[in-house]
Order: structure tokens, then C-alpha cells, then sequence
């Protein structure tokens, strides 16, 4: 892509950390689901 104008890339960055926080809530949510299971037992 030629457009490298500000906007664009803040564009990109931004839907790259929404990605990864997007990632990091389901590992948290992965991890926070084992422990409740674990204390069940």
C-alpha cells in the first residue's frame, strides 16, 4: 500500500493492540475458567 500518511498507520497499530488485548483477555479468561474448575475438585 503507498499510503503511509499518519492515519493510516495509527490506524494499523491500534487494530493491532486491540488484537492482542483481544488474545490476552481469552488466555486470562482460559486461565481464570482451570483455576475455578480446579477448586471445584
Amino acid at each position: 500500500m503507498g499510503d503511509k500518511s499518519p492515519k493510516s498507520t495509527q490506524k494499523k497499530s491500534t487494530q493491532k493492540q486491540a488484537k492482542a488485548s483481544t488474545a490476552d483477555q481469552k488466555k486470562k479468561q482460559v486461565a481464570a475458567a482451570k483455576q475455578s474448575v480446579g477448586k471445584k475438585k
